[in-house]
């Protein structure tokens, strides 16, 4: 498989100063194009890429007010989208991420199997054996939450940053809605899955050397539950009753219609009986009971069918078709 010149590199940088210029020189001839996104770094990084490096291929663009990580990264793709790369690659100016891996990031995109990829520190126990255990609690419930928010239930390690996503799907995303900051590569699974996008997690090695975590769990809780929250209601919304409504949206709707109803009512009736001190009946129990396991069980039927439905098939292909004919171009 030719790779040369297929590639395009988004680097964030925010501090990054001393890494910098060693993450770039790490970056093999397969990389085109080079987009280092200067947010608002008090380091000035932008500045010194443009003064000390001299690699044709960089690109210096710099914010003049932080943005955040998803804003510095959604920077960098517009401006690829004007490259000729196939896949462009999140990579982080802290030296955390290995140059060396951006083929097998790239990889799976590059062979048209996926449309987006990303890092996996998950994929074996070895992998996270140096990982803290808070990371690995935190990661575990955030990856729960992403699959439920995303629908993308076969992947892990959500807030991985090492990425790289098809050139195609970059033009059809509706990038001003995607979360700047730590929330971004969460929300950008959502976008994707609406696009129906193919979405591969690429096995790679932990790295830590005890440097402290800049994600501080206690600050962000609660914008990432608002965030998945919000996800989740408008990915079922659309996704049951919009585009695809189906025996699992009558599961669904009815599942949670007879678990609700039936939890209130036994909550009633076991509140007025604990007032009167008259045990409830058996045929109340039942009454309360039934439409609980009946619910709990259509809910798992629509479960099981929503991991079924994680798309399958490639959608560059045809998106870049789609481009193409609109632009008067040869696909």
């Amino acid at each position: 498989m030719n790779t040369r010149r297929r590639i395009a590199i988004v680097i964030p940088c925010f501090r990054v100063r001393d890494q910098i210029l060693q993450v770039i020189a790490g970056i093999g001839p397969e990389v085109g194009w080079i987009y280092v996104v200067d947010d608002a770094c008090p380091e000035q990084t932008g500045a010194w890429v443009s003064a000390n490096c001299g690699d044709p291929r960089v690109v210096v663009i710099t914010h003049a007010q932080n943005q955040g990580v998803g804003g510095a990264t959604l920077t960098g793709y517009r401006h690829a989208i004007g490259s000729g790369a196939d896949a462009v690659v999140k990579l982080d100016g802290d030296g955390q991420m290995d140059p060396a891996l951006i083929l097998r990031i790239a990889g799976p995109l590059l062979a048209g199997h996926a449309d987006y990829a990303k890092g996996n520190r998950f994929h074996r126990l070895a992998f996270v054996r140096a990982m803290p255990w808070v990371r690995l609690i935190g990661n575990a419930m955030l990856s729960f939450m992403t699959k439920l928010s995303s629908g993308y239930w076969q992947i892990a390690d959500p807030t991985n940053g090492f990425t790289a996503i098809r050139r195609e799907l970059l033009a059809e995303l509706e990038l001003e809605r995607i979360a700047r900051r730590y929330f971004f590569e969460s929300d950008l699974l959502y976008h994707l899955n609406q696009l129906r996008a193919v979405v591969v997690d690429v096995p790679m090695q932990a790295r830590y050397e005890g440097e402290p975590s800049s994600l501080r769990p206690m600050r962000v809780i609660g914008p990432f539950l608002h965030g998945h929250l919000r996800n989740t209601v408008r990915r079922i919304g659309y996704s049951y009753l919009l585009r695809g409504f189906s025996v699992a949206s009558v599961e669904l709707a009815l599942g949670a219609v007879l678990l609700l109803g039936g939890t209130t009512f036994g909550l009633w009736r076991w509140i007025g009986s604990t007032d009167s001190g008259v045990p409830a009946t058996a045929g109340t129990v039942m009454l309360a009971a039934l439409p609980i396991i009946v619910g709990v069980q259509m809910l798992l039927s629509w479960l099981n069918f929503d991991v079924a439905a994680e798309p399958r098939l490639p959608v560059h292909a045809l998106l870049g078709d789609r481009q193409s004919s609109q632009t008067g171009e040869a696909p």
